[in-house]
Parts: C-alpha cells; sequence; structure tokens
C-alpha cells in the first residue's frame, strides 16, 4: 500500500521571518531557503503573497472577516426593506 503523503505546516510567524530575511536582510530567495531547510519555490510562494497583501492586490484575514460581516449585514438590510414595502403598500391599502 502507499502511504499518504504528509505536508508540513508552517506558522505563519515563521513564513513572515522568512520573507523579512528576503525583504529586509538581503538574502536571495534560494540562499535563505536553503537556511531554513524549505524549499525554494515555497518561499517564492510566500514572498509572493506578503507582497500582494502590502500592495493592496490581496486581501489579509481581517479585511476578510470585515468583508463577510458587511455582506451579512447588506442581505439583512436588503430583506429588512423588502419586509417594509411590503408592509407600507399593505396598510396604504387598508387606509383607502
Amino acid at each position: 500500500m502507499k502511504q499518504k503523503r504528509t505536508y508540513r505546516q508552517y506558522p505563519k510567524e515563521f513564513k513572515e521571518e522568512a520573507v523579512a530575511l528576503v525583504r529586509d536582510q538581503g538574502y536571495s530567495v534560494p540562499e535563505a531557503a536553503k537556511s531554513l531547510g524549505i524549499a525554494t519555490n515555497m518561499l517564492y510562494k510566500w514572498k509572493e503573497k506578503v507582497e500582494a497583501e502590502l500592495e493592496g492586490k490581496v486581501l489579509v484575514e481581517d479585511e476578510r472577516a470585515e468583508l463577510k460581516r458587511l455582506r451579512k449585514e447588506v442581505k439583512d438590510l436588503r430583506m429588512e426593506k423588502e419586509i417594509l414595502k411590503k408592509a407600507s403598500a399593505f396598510f396604504a391599502k387598508e387606509m383607502k
């Protein structure tokens, strides 16, 4: 039987520090990856993600949570608006 491949999970802090080696301390990606014992392509992906977040191209976790909350609020407000619209039409008929 084949064994299922397991992938190592790295904490967010580790990823940030690895990218900081490249961005702030002037290491090349292959040098930093080798010294940390990780794959070069993985560090390139982490660096790309951090740069996209800094440029505002990708939403960070706080922004995702806020966007989700705001979408729910908009949905609720639209539902309330429809209910009020129907109620006002109902009461307008009764007044006549």
